[in-house]
């Protein structure tokens, strides 16, 4: 059975949900990242960047158990493992991989920076609010235009380019507001479809478990906070 470290970021949310649909056995260990249980040493032994996800195999390849951070990578090993969610035929492949590494290089960092100045960050950052922000946009523009000439990201099956966008595009309403959602029909189509999927219904059922379990966001100590950010005594410079 897989072992995942995570909580309910976005990061980790896409890997509930590949399990899920992939009806891969698996047990949840909550790390809380918000009261810095992420550096503690038996998590770092998992991870020396300190980040979740996390994910154990004990069946790894060889038989062997295998332990594997990054969710990207986590999203690939998964679907290799089983020959699902990614499709063979050399095109489709890597296009599918291509939005994959999309959402890993630009969707993640964008909406995540923005999110971090938006909630974070203490006053006088308009300049990287407003990057941040219009990355934000600029990259759902892009996937806007990708769903308007396919079902799915990276052909015309769902894969793991869609389980890796989707917990980042359900929340343009929220972080990105209703009259820049309204901009995105295709987008909002698409996400509607794969919430109805029932292994996303169980997957984000799961996520809400784990986050009653751990500290939120608002109840965080600001030394764990600082931490978490590398700011204040823990900042480089």
């Amino acid at each position: 059975m897989i072992t995942l470290y995570g909580m309910g970021s976005p990061n980790v949310v896409k890997v509930y949900i590949a399990l899920e649909e992939l009806g891969l056995p698996y047990t949840v260990e909550p790390v809380d990242v918000f009261s810095g249980k992420q550096f503690d040493a038996t998590f770092l032994k998992l991870n020396p960047n300190a980040k979740v996800p996390v994910i154990v195999d004990p069946d790894g390849p060889g038989g062997k158990s295998y332990t594997l951070f990054e969710s990207g990578a986590i999203l690939l090993y998964l679907a290799e493992k089983t020959g699902k969610l990614l499709p063979t035929e050399t095109r489709a492949k890597y296009d599918t991989i291509q939005w994959l590494m999309t959402q890993m290089s630009t969707v993640g960092p964008m909406f995540g920076q923005f999110v971090h100045y938006v909630r974070f960050a203490p006053g006088g950052n308009d300049y990287s609010k407003s990057r941040y922000l219009t990355q934000a946009h600029r990259v759902s523009e892009a996937i806007e235009r990708r769903l308007g000439e396919s079902p799915y990201l990276g052909s015309a099956e769902y894969s793991i380019a869609d389980i890796a966008t989707f917990p980042w595009m359900r929340n343009v309403p929220a972080l990105l507001g209703d009259a820049a959602a309204a901009k995105f029909p295709n987008i909002t189509c698409w996400v509607k479809a794969i919430d109805e999927r029932p292994a996303v219904k169980k997957a984000l059922a799961e996520v809400d478990a784990v986050r009653a379990r751990t500290t939120a966001f608002d109840k965080a100590e600001p030394a764990a906070l600082d931490k978490m950010f590398g700011r204040g005594q823990f900042a480089a410079a």
